[in-house]
């Protein structure tokens, strides 16, 4: 295992689309171990292949649950909701902003193991999840910024949030 250097925004690979993964090899597995490790490295909660610089459609997550995921072709079944959040990426470092998203979403993938998972999630794993399959897409969240956060309105923006005040 080893830690893989994170793309930053203007690198053009984080916004090409991630080819589907056709065999879960070695290669594959010790992408997954070094971009675990490599997410921990950097105090994130989730980093996708892109990021690191492989076109590969899966990602890792660790939002604090108890749980790592390491998710393989993923796709989106359903979503429903609306919830407006904080959102930071490993590649867009110190930048924050607020973005709108599909508050619940049913969704499946293959685990490190091929096995396909069927997922239900709210919240920030959700959210998390959401945002990784983004970059599979070449999508960048600067781009979905509803504002940009910074140290000095965190607090006020936070509130609203949370009290449900905030307004695109």
């Amino acid at each position: 295992m080893g830690i893989r250097t994170v793309r930053v925004v203007d690198d053009p690979i984080l916004e090409k689309k991630a080819r589907e993964i056709k065999v879960i090899d070695d290669k594959i597995l010790n992408l997954l171990d070094d971009m675990v490790e490599t997410m921990h490295q950097e105090d994130g909660i989730g980093l996708a292949a892109p990021q690191v610089g492989m076109l590969r459609r899966c990602f890792v997550m660790d939002i604090g649950d108890g749980n790592i995921y390491k998710v393989i072709n993923p796709e989106i079944l359903e979503a429903h909701g609306s919830s407006i959040d904080i959102e930071g990426c490993l590649s867009i470092p110190n930048f924050r902003g607020t973005i709108e998203r599909p508050e619940k979403i049913k969704a499946k993938y293959l685990n490190e193991k091929g096995e396909e998972v069927i997922l239900e999630a709210d919240g920030l794993l959700a959210r998390c999840f959401q945002h990784e399959r983004d970059h599979l897409d070449g999508i960048i969240i600067s781009k979905h910024f509803i504002d940009r956060v910074t140290d000095d309105n965190f607090e006020e923006i936070r509130e609203k949030i949370d009290s449900k005040r905030y307004k695109k």
